[in-house]
């Protein structure tokens, strides 16, 4: 019985280990974030990082999911949808692993195609000096 308790306790420690890396990493991407936009945004988005904004988070993170998904309307757009299930993450953590590795992928493929479109323009604009 002993060893089945201690068994418990050690993958309960397990769970919380990775629930606070999975929670630094969404903070890593919530600072890099607030690092690539503009200081109002920047300022806006880390007070609704902070607890006390749950209700407003929540809410607002379902819209702009929603904003996401009608993306074909005139105002909406696409990005809504990442940064909605961004604020949905910080408050449900069985989404911060997904979410995360989604913004990581997602960084990663944004770096290579505009690394290859740079590099494209940069050939193009050699021939042209020949």
């Amino acid at each position: 019985m002993h060893d089945q308790m201690s068994l418990r306790a050690m993958f309960a420690l397990e769970d919380l280990t990775l629930a606070s890396k999975s929670r630094a990493r969404l903070n890593r991407q919530f600072e890099r974030l607030q690092r690539r936009i503009p200081r109002f945004a920047a300022r806006w988005l880390e007070r609704l990082r902070q607890p006390r904004a749950r209700w407003v988070r929540i809410p607002l993170g379902i819209l702009l999911i929603l904003g996401g998904v009608f993306s074909f309307l005139p105002v909406l757009g696409i990005w809504m949808l990442p940064l909605g299930l961004l604020l949905l993450a910080v408050d449900l953590a069985f989404l911060q692993g997904p979410v995360n590795m989604s913004i990581v992928r997602g960084s990663r493929k944004y770096s290579t195609w505009s690394r290859g479109r740079r590099d494209k323009k940069l050939a193009g604009e050699q021939i042209k000096k020949r």
